[in-house]
């Protein structure tokens, strides 16, 4: 029997269903993109140049009138009736600001400039001469000129003694446009294209920046003459543009083009027919991909669903869950390797169950027997001073107190032996003060007779107040007690303990000036039976500790470690959560 694997024909499918949608659904998408795109250029390129050609003929107006007034103004003929050139420039500077061309030229009757003012560079005389001579030569008030990169549209008006009837001229005014940015900005915004004029075959000025401009002015601008307009496509930094130009008027020997672009990609990017069109195609191929995917995946995965009900069941613990499906591919052999795991999880789960019953049974031995020696030390320690002669009544009662008490602990702790497995160990909480227990907890480990002789301090400042389980702190405190003595020497030995309330907590920090934490031990330091450099230790006191203050809800840790000596750091919250 010939076997197709699951994967084989799941990926076959996929690719075969994608490949179909995506490429006709792109194919319709490319097509109507390119047809309708350059539709809708070519439509709009007329009126683009319409509304050109109505802002053109309004500015011009304007500024007709603007050149008017300039030729009619007093002051410019009293300043004309003067024969010396040097003071009709100087005096001429307040006239020109007051005008807001950038060009400004004054000539006597024959031609010849007398004065000369530019904002946008200096304007060379002798070629400002050429082109006034040009312009007045063919009689029109109109025309452009240009010199040093700056294309004018210059108004030449005449400038009369008295009324122009009787024909007394005193010369001739010329007023100057430039065509800069902000003009460009202008038409770019009038005619929703991007915008470049030409002098000849020179970029005057455009609304293009960087690759695209370099790639305008490479591109060759044939002359067609002032008949209609010429369109062609062009690509200006990777763009691909429609461009229409079309020739103004002018008398000057090099043809002025304006040429308007529009992008072929920026208009795809805002058709609504094509994001309706968009939207539609995808719908569509999303609903008949979905559907036939599900009948697919439904085919190839049922038997994968089969198997996936029997992984939950024994995620809860049901061994038995029948698996009847049988197929002759990798489904049918991951059931049956499936249904061998299971088996052999069930009896695995059993043999485990009985050793982790071993295990804590055994974690529960060693954790109590360790806690069980301090206890004991006690109460040995005490009843040889009750054994002295010398010792009265008060002080024998006091020894005895300390005797119960320790007694007590033990029997805490065998009580305690009950609770161990759970996941947080019952506290006994009462109401006090955490110093108290440190106090009676340095007096225990100073009668031992090897811990002596080791200077033991006790700071504290704040409230220190609150619930806690005390005779549990007394482990806590003990052990960390006899962690620092058994760290330090017995003859210069010191020992540290400051307590600081604040916050609704209590840190409590125990010094010493031992030799630190051996490098060994010090990323296991809380985990059970780690132990370094004791003959009688079993590994279980830190561990102890942790857990005790985290049933507290508090934290502890090694607050720094080295050849100067170790700091613990035990912070406890001075109200519990589940007293709030």
């Amino acid at each position: 029997m010939v076997r197709i694997r699951l994967r084989t024909r799941l990926v076959l499918s996929l690719i075969f269903t994608t490949a179909v949608l995506t490429g006709a659904s792109l194919l319709i998408v490319q097509n109507y993109l390119q047809n309708h795109a350059k539709k809708e250029i070519f439509a709009e390129i007329p009126t683009s140049l319409g509304v050109f050609e109505e802002y053109s003929k309004h500015r011009y107006e304007t500024l007709q009138q603007s050149s008017d007034l300039s030729a009619d103004l007093s002051n410019l003929r009293a300043l004309m009736t003067s024969t010396d050139d040097a003071t009709i420039q100087n005096a001429s500077e307040d006239l020109w600001k007051l005008t807001t061309c950038n060009l400004f030229i004054l000539a006597n009757p024959a031609g010849k400039i007398v004065a000369l003012h530019s904002s946008t560079g200096t304007f060379d005389r002798s070629a400002a001469g050429v082109s006034l001579e040009r312009t007045l030569s063919v009689q029109q008030p109109h025309d452009w000129w240009f010199d040093g990169g700056h294309l004018y549209e210059v108004f030449v008006e005449p400038i009369y003694r008295g009324p122009p009837e009787d024909g007394i001229r005193l010369g001739f005014v010329a007023t100057g446009f430039a065509l800069d940015d902000s003009f460009v900005a202008a038409v770019k915004r009038l005619t929703s294209s991007d915008v470049a004029f030409r002098y000849g075959q020179q970029i005057v000025s455009s609304s293009f920046t960087g690759t695209q401009q370099q790639d305008l002015a490479a591109h060759e601008y044939r002359n067609r003459g002032r008949s209609g307009y010429t369109t062609e496509e062009v690509r200006l930094g990777g763009e691909n543009f429609v461009a229409a130009s079309i020739e103004l008027y002018s008398t000057a020997s090099q043809p002025v083009t304006l040429t308007l672009l529009k992008s072929h990609t920026a208009a795809t990017l805002f058709l609504k027919d094509v994001n309706r069109l968009l939207l539609g195609v995808g719908f569509v191929v999303l609903i008949a991909g979905s559907v036939l995917m599900f009948l697919i995946s439904h085919t190839l995965t049922r038997p994968l669903a089969k198997l996936a009900s029997g992984v939950a069941a024994l995620e809860k613990g049901d061994f038995s869950y029948p698996l009847k499906l049988r197929s002759h591919d990798e489904v049918g052999d991951l059931i049956a390797a499936f249904d061998t795991m299971r088996s052999s999880l069930k009896d695995s789960q059993r043999n485990l169950l009985h050793a982790e019953r071993l295990a804590t049974i055994g974690r529960m031995a060693s954790t109590v027997s360790h806690d069980l020696r301090h206890p004991l030390t006690t109460i040995l320690a005490y009843a040889e001073l009750l054994s002295e002669s010398n010792l009265d009544e008060e002080q024998r009662r006091d020894l005895y107190r300390q005797i119960r008490l320790s007694v007590n602990n033990m029997a805490e702790l065998i009580a305690s032996l009950l609770e161990f497995s759970k996941a947080q160990e019952a506290l006994q909480l009462g109401y006090g003060d955490c110093v108290e227990t440190l106090q009676d907890t340095i007096r225990t480990v100073k009668l031992r007779p090897e811990f002596s002789r080791i200077q033991m301090t006790l700071l504290h400042e704040g409230p220190t107040e609150g619930w806690f389980d005390f005779a549990k702190l007394d482990r806590v405190f003990h052990n960390l007690l006899r962690n620092a003595c058994e760290a330090v020497t017995s003859n210069s030995g010191r020992v540290r303990v400051v307590a600081v309330g604040s916050n609704n907590r209590v840190e409590i920090s125990v010094s010493d000036n031992g030799a630190g934490i051996p490098n060994e031990i010090r990323n296991d330091l809380f985990q059970p039976f780690v132990t370094f450099g004791k003959s009688d230790g079993t590994g279980l006191g830190l561990a102890v500790v942790q857990k005790i203050v985290h049933d507290h809800g508090g934290n502890v840790a090694v607050e720094s470690t080295g050849s100067h000596g170790t700091t613990f750091k035990v912070t406890l919250p001075v109200i519990p959560a589940s007293k709030y």
